[in-house]
């Protein structure tokens, strides 16, 4: 099984651009390729505060305007539907975004991992079970308690041995 390195490694091939550096070019194609743009750009304009102030304003002149419309019913039903749409599509939007981000972000530790001396067999336990990431966490905590105690252990020892040097030095 490739890890999550390797995946990206297959998907992507990199292409010069001015300068000297290099950027990836997805491999991908199509559908997938064009809800990510739009997705991407959405998800970066949704963020701005211009964004919202046009929200605000479109909210506003709905709220203005009920009373030329005697505040009916299609009155109601415009921002209502109107609303319920905008957060229908958004939440595929921003569902999008964070899986981008949190693979994006699986790849950098597994990146990390990979090069330093934490234990690779970590790289790719995002595709776990969790049950098994259950388990997996709980040996981390259990590892994580018995190095405490040891490091409290040698400080102890430590403090002891300088106290025996003093006694002896006296």
């Amino acid at each position: 099984m490739a890890t999550s390195g390797e995946r990206v490694q297959m998907r992507t091939t990199t292409r010069e651009r001015q300068g000297g550096k290099t950027e990836p070019i997805h491999k991908s194609g199509g559908i997938g390729k064009l809800f990510g743009d739009i997705a991407n750009r959405t998800s970066q304009a949704a963020g701005r505060a211009l964004t919202f102030m046009i929200a605000a304003a479109v909210v506003l002149v709905w709220a203005v305007s009920g009373p030329v419309f005697h505040y009916s019913d299609t009155w109601q039903l415009v921002i209502n539907t109107g609303t319920t749409i905008i957060t229908f599509l958004m939440v595929f939007l921003i569902q999008n975004s964070q899986n981008r981000d949190s693979a994006a972000i699986q790849v950098k530790l597994d990146e990390l991992i990979r090069v330093s001396a934490a234990h690779n067999s970590f790289v790719g336990i995002e595709h776990l079970t969790d049950q098994e990431l259950d388990e997996i966490r709980t040996k981390c905590e259990l590892r994580a308690e018995a190095e405490k105690v040891a490091d409290e252990t040698v400080k102890s020892a430590g403090r002891k041995a300088t106290r025996a040097a003093d006694l002896v030095s006296e």
